[in-house]
């Protein structure tokens, strides 16, 4: 069985590089993001995770795609989960920083519809 080492940062520390990430968002863009929740979490939950799939879910975006709503929509907010728990396991504290903003840039980019296989070609992965 392989040990599992997971350097932490504190959560003040990694709030304040998911804000980061958000500042690094172009006004253009993140003016769209007002209806958008954006919360860090601790680890996925069980239902958001696909068949077979493990924990290594750094993100995930909930809600409609604005791609896909018409002129009358209206609703809940869509929401944004980044996983502290994940991201703290797999990169070391000096990637860190920037692997929260690519899985920022990620989630946002299927709030704006992109799919997976665009989000890769964009190196957003």
């Amino acid at each position: 069985m392989l040990a599992c080492t997971i350097t932490r940062v504190n959560e003040r520390e990694f709030d304040e590089l998911v804000e980061r990430a958000l500042d690094g968002v172009p006004p253009e863009l993140s003016q769209y993001l007002e209806n958008v929740v954006i919360v860090v979490e601790d680890w996925p939950e069980e239902y958001m995770l696909t068949e077979g799939e493990d924990d290594t879910l750094y993100g995930l975006y909930e809600g409609v795609p604005i791609t896909e709503r018409g002129s009358n929509y209206y609703g809940l907010p869509d929401k944004i989960s980044i996983f502290r728990g994940p991201l703290e396991r797999d990169f070391p504290p000096e990637n860190l920083e920037e692997e929260i903003r690519v899985t920022v840039v990620h989630e946002i980019a299927h709030y704006f519809g992109f799919d997976e296989a665009r989000i890769s070609e964009l190196g957003w992965g």
